[in-house]
């Protein structure tokens, strides 16, 4: 079980602390039971299942539908996802999917949408999906080709291809982004929820990655979706999916914090059990180094990750730019915290069924996914500007 001393923190109150107890038990009894590395499909459907069973999904979805507060909160995703990925990055993924894909029906969806697709992702009986990246468009939303054409009073046709599209192939309904053209760019797409078995929708292919979990490309043609399963009003498209993301990309970064922990705790016990040269590896002040850095830069990440959240959980409308640094600096922080594993594990770090060797693929996708590390420097950036330029205009008045 994770060390969770860091609870103690006055960034969570009772009943987030309780719930990360609970959880973290949960997990280490009972996740196990359900992965399964060489079909990741099936492991990621009972996963599904048991979290929803076990109760752990209410915390993806509001009071309203069964969930445990009266909005989405940010400090319990993040330590779901940071006990989780800590046990296992499988179990990690089918509860963050589950969030993702139906985040932008609980902020932006009719009650209809709501009732009919929150409870069942609650109780794991649906599987979600967030289809926004295409072939030409991942981190740049604005360049998304899919279109979105009225087809009829009641109607749209979805047609084009998004990819890098996480629970692709066994999810039972994404959320999708396309341009539905009421204005140039950014401010002419639209959101609808898709259900899987939809005519004209389509599985092109699946893709394998170094960590492997269910991933694949999507092809819509003619693809009909009611215009009551938009999310929010039209044009609105680009609003839906950077409302979601801006909750959900700092518990990107808590994903990362769990690997590290996980990390930083198996070379502890490889430290302290390897003799090196007649003593302890862990009797060497370069190891004692390693450890000493890891644990630093994690306790930072963690920092970062739990201020986004809790400002966001306070109220905040955006929290752009504190979201993007925990989620830059977290999932980098990982990678360091993980190859310094990897080294005092030696040649055993690097064969295949070890933890730290399997930590270490599956580390690389969070620099990527939900906005490259380059990216997040880009937007840090725009936003510190953004923020100057308001203030020099405000002393200017």
């Amino acid at each position: 079980m994770p060390d969770l001393s860091h609870l103690d923190w006055p960034f969570f109150g009772e009943a987030q602390r309780r719930f990360a107890l609970d959880l973290a038990r949960w997990a280490d009894r009972e996740a196990a039971a359900h992965i399964d590395h060489s079909d990741v499909d099936r492991s990621c459907r009972a996963l599904v299942r048991a979290l929803g069973e076990a109760g752990w999904l209410k915390a993806v979805v509001p009071a309203a539908y069964g969930g445990l507060s009266d909005r989405l909160d940010v400090r319990t995703l993040c330590l779901a996802r940071e006990i989780l990925g800590w046990n296992d990055s499988l179990a990690d993924f089918a509860f963050a999917m589950q969030g993702l894909g139906s985040g932008s029906i609980s902020l932006f969806g009719s009650d209809e949408l709501k009732a009919k697709y929150l409870p069942m992702v609650r109780d794991g009986r649906q599987i979600a999906a967030f289809a926004l990246s295409e072939p030409e468009a991942g981190s740049d939303t604005a360049a998304l080709a899919t279109t979105a054409t009225r087809d009829g009073p009641a109607h749209v046709r979805l047609d084009g291809v998004k990819t890098w599209i996480s629970n692709g192939g066994i999810a039972d309904h994404y959320v999708v982004f396309a341009r539905s053209g009421e204005a140039p760019g950014a401010k002419g797409l639209s959101a609808f929820v898709v259900d899987a078995d939809a005519p004209g929708l389509s599985i092109a292919g699946r893709i394998e990655v170094i960590a492997p979990h269910p991933l694949a490309t999507l092809r819509f043609t003619g693809c009909r979706v009611p215009v009551a399963n938009r999310l929010g009003a039209p044009g609105e498209g680009f609003k839906v999916a950077m409302a979601t993301l801006d909750i959900f990309r700092s518990t990107v970064g808590a994903a990362a914090l769990g690997l590290a922990r996980r990390a930083l705790d198996e070379a502890l016990d490889r430290a302290a059990t390897r003799r090196l040269f007649g003593a302890p590896l862990a009797d060497l002040q370069m190891t004692q180094a390693a450890l000493a850095d890891s644990a630093s830069e994690i306790d930072a990440a963690a920092l970062l990750i739990y201020r986004a959240a809790w400002a966001k959980d306070q109220g905040a409308a955006r929290i752009t730019r504190e979201s993007s640094i925990a989620k830059m600096f977290a999932t980098e922080m990982a990678q360091r915290v993980i190859d310094r594993a990897v080294q005092l594990f030696g040649g055993h770090g690097v064969r295949v069924g070890s933890k730290v060797e399997a930590l270490y693929r599956e580390i690389r996708a969070l620099r990527i996914y939900e906005g490259a590390t380059e990216v997040q420097k880009v937007i840090i950036a725009r936003e510190m500007l953004k923020a100057r330029a308001t203030k020099r205009l405000q002393a200017a008045e």
